[in-house]
This record gives C-alpha cells, structure tokens and sequence, in this order.
C-alpha cells in the first residue's frame, strides 16, 4: 500500500473528482488509517476495525469515482456491487457472501497480472524460441517428444533390436543454427505477423454449471483442478495471435499459482474495499406495516451485516476474514432516510458525508481541470482523423450552463449530463470528421448554434450511460 498522508490522497483524487471536500477527506482518513495499523503490534492491530463510510447525495457527483480511484491509487482489491441486485437467504438470485468472492477474484487477477508482468521478460523470449520452431521449415522442425518406455524393456529386447539414434552432422547443425536466426531476425523486425502457424491450443473443458441464479459459487472444474485431463486441438493462428498465446502459456509456467492465490486472499483481507451502491433502495421505509417488499429489503440488510462486521466467508481460493476490509456505502437517499437502515447496520457506518450537488462552476472545472475530461478525449479522438478540436473559455462556460441548465429542468443527473450535451454539441463534428480537416473552434457561437434550437432533455437522454 502506498504510504500516502490524508494531503496528498485528496491531491490525487482532486484531478479526477471537483469538489466533494469531505467525502475526499472521509476515505483519505480511513486509507491513512490502514496505514498506521500496520504499523502497530499485531495484537493491538487485530483490535483494530475500519470505519466504514456512508456516502450520501445524488447521482453523477462522484460516489463511486471518489471510490474507484482510491482503490486504484493504492492498488487495492476493489469491488462495486449493487445492494438491489442481492436477495436474502432463501429466495432466488445472488447471496450477499458473493460480494466477498467477487472482491477475491478481484484480487486474484490484480496479483496474478503483477506476477504475470514480472516474468514478462523470461515469458517473451521462451515465447519467441517456441515461434522459431514452428517457423521452422518441416525437415528441420524439433521432433515431437516419444514416450519414454518402461525401463524393463530395454532388459528383454534382443541385442541390436534397437535403431541407433540419429546422430546430427556438423553441417546440419550449422544449416539449422542459421535458419533459425534468419527466422529470429525476421519476427524481431515484424515482418512475419501476418504468417498462419499450427500450434496445440489447451481447450478449457467447462465442467460447470450455472448455479449463480440459486446464489450458489460452485463449478466442478474448478474443485477438481489439475485431475481434470488437459485436453488440446489443432488451431491456426497469426504468428501476432500465436505470440500471445505463447506468452500466455509460458508466464503461466513461470508462476506459482499458490503463492499468487494466498497473497491474493491475503490483500482482500488487509487492503480490500467493498462499495455497495443504492442502499438506500434496501432500506424499509417506515409505515409499511411490517409486511411487504419491505420485509425482503430487510432481509439483504441483515444478510449484509455479518460481512460488514466482520466473518469468515468461504471461496474457491480459501476462506476470508473480512474483519480489516473497507466498506463504502452510498446511496441519493431521496425517498428513503439513513434512519431507516436496521440500527445495526447503521452502527457499521460510523463516517457519514454528503456530497453537494455539482453548480455550473463545478461543470466548468470538471471540463478543464480533471485529467480524464471529456474535452480532452474529443480532442484526442478526434485528431486522429486530423481534426484540430479546441474550446474557448466563454465555450466552455456555455457548455456548462447547458448541462446545469438541463439537471435544473429535468432529472438531475450530475455529471453524467456532459455526456448528451458534448455527444450532440460534437455529433456533426465526430459524423464527417474523415472529410474535415484543420481546426475546429467550439465557442460560445459554436455552443449557441448547435444546441439552442436542437437542446430538449428528451433529447438528451438517449445519450445518457
């Protein structure tokens, strides 16, 4: 984990999220707090938990952004679920437990990628070597590996039974020496890419079945493992295609696929972070009787609080505490209140903030300021058809004004809404950008032409994600 202090976490997410002071400061605190814990004696340390955090405010400013980033700025296992999508113990659909499974596989494709990145080196050229012989003309090709036979045969066989082994002359073992650097030299230089190679592909045989409706994370193949027999086929493949199957199969050999799984669980346990968005939809509105859908959404809540206390979860890979994970947990909380959260799951979500909703200022930044603003990705997808897209400062105002403008007159979707209002100020642009070339200039003029008469919220929202 990245020793990073409160100050310099809200830097980072400050160039991809405006605003949202106190919800940056929340989850800042709580990931310099992981730090210092480790720090501390494993017995003080194991007493220990994360305070939990509830996000609280409308769609589109920055709940689950604010989340994804600081998983990915300490490259911690990270997860996003849905509350609305699990039901408790007993009815059909997925159970809260594959939260903590989902976070594990998380976890395990993170570690396996950076194990898989440290043998990349020894991967490509074992990669390399095994192109060169399929490359190989078929008189000079390595011949296949025979069986080894019993070593009792050897002790009946009649004397000179056996063929003597072919022995490789002086001038064979040159010719071949030769042609495979001819043949090394051309795939380092590219030329070869497009050349067709046969080479045995591993089928993976899928011995599962789909049990994930029932709330059951169970596949045969998976608890059978290595006594599954590997079955393979013949395939043609592009030498392009072939190279990355190749250093797929050999960083697979370089790695040790128990010690990828136990720093995996290892890392959901100490660094993973769970976000459970739209639970505000679970919580049991007050008056309703006792009876009803309520009683369901209950259900979820009292299904998700062991996990958010703290307990052992079994998964393929071993089992998992989820004691020292970081639950984040967000909803707009229009209808329903916090207040009507079972007390026991609102005891888990100790830090509560709420974000504000985005103004036009806020629009304004987030067009110019943020690293990944969509400005900027027009721009750049756009000039690689030559075209040269540049925004004036009274442009970028009248962008945001539309987009406040149209969250003010119809659903409120923060920032979101840039996506309709750039993707139809752009549309006549990104259509004929192949026949355009040089500059376009997006000002205020721009703006006004393009969405004045065009701007309806209905509009709109055919391009909303």
């Amino acid at each position: 984990m990245a020793e990073l202090t409160p100050r310099q976490t809200v830097a980072e997410l400050d160039k991809f999220i405006i605003g949202q002071a106190n919800a940056k400061r929340a989850v800042a605190v709580a990931l310099r707090n992981r730090y210092r814990r480790s720090l501390l004696p494993e017995e003080m340390a194991e007493e220990i938990t994360p305070k939990n955090i509830l996000m609280m405010g409308p769609t589109g400013v920055g709940k689950t952004e604010i989340a994804r980033r600081l998983a990915k700025l300490v490259r911690a296992p990270f997860v996003k679920v849905e509350a609305t999508k699990f039901t408790e113990v007993g009815y059909v659909g997925r159970d809260v437990e594959s939260i903590i499974r989902d976070l594990v596989e998380a976890s395990i494709h993170m570690v396996r990628e950076e194990r898989m990145n440290g043998v990349s080196g020894k991967a490509k050229e074992a990669a390399e070597e095994r192109l060169v012989d399929l490359l190989m003309p078929d008189d000079q090709k390595p011949k296949e590996p025979q069986p080894q036979a019993s070593p009792f045969a050897a002790l009946f066989a009649p004397q000179g039974s056996q063929p003597p082994a072919k022995v490789e002359t002086p001038e064979e073992e040159t010719l071949r020496n030769s042609t495979r650097e001819a043949i090394r030299s051309q795939l380092r230089a590219g030329l070869l890419e497009d050349q067709m190679v046969e080479m045995k592909v591993e089928e993976k045989a899928n011995m599962g079945m789909d049990l994930s409706q029932m709330g059951i994370d169970f596949n045969m193949g998976d608890v059978l493992g290595d006594m599954v027999p590997k079955k393979t086929k013949i395939r043609k493949l592009t030498v392009k295609d072939a190279r990355r199957v190749l250093e797929q199969e050999e960083g697979d050999k370089l790695v040790d696929r128990e010690d990828i799984n136990d720093e995996a669980l290892r890392r959901a346990e100490r660094d993973g972070i769970v976000f459970i968005d739209e639970i505000d939809k679970i919580a049991g509105r007050q008056g309703t009787g006792g009876s009803g859908p309520d009683v369901s959404r209950e259900g979820v809540q009292r299904d998700i609080l062991p996990i958010v206390e703290g307990s052992t979860v079994n998964t393929k890979y071993g089992a998992v505490k989820t004691d020292h994970m970081l639950f984040i947990a967000a909803g707009a909380f229009h209808v329903a209140k916090v207040d009507d959260l079972i007390p026991e799951l609102q005891g888990r979500f100790p830090i509560r903030v709420t974000l504000d909703s985005l103004t036009a200022d806020d629009f304004v930044r987030i067009l110019t300021e943020t690293e990944n603003a969509q400005t900027k990705q027009y721009a750049a997808l756009l000039g690689t058809e030559g075209v040269r897209l540049t925004y004036t400062e009274d442009g970028v105002r009248a962008i945001a004004d539309y987009a406040f403008e149209a969250n003010q007159n119809g659903e409120n979707l923060g920032a979101r809404r840039l996506h309709g209002i750039m993707e139809q100020l752009l549309e006549e642009v990104s259509f004929c950008a192949d026949e355009m070339q040089g500059e376009v200039v997006v000002d205020a003029a721009y703006v006004q032409a393009h969405l004045e008469r065009q701007f309806d919220v209905n509009t709109l929202r055919k391009y909303i994600l």
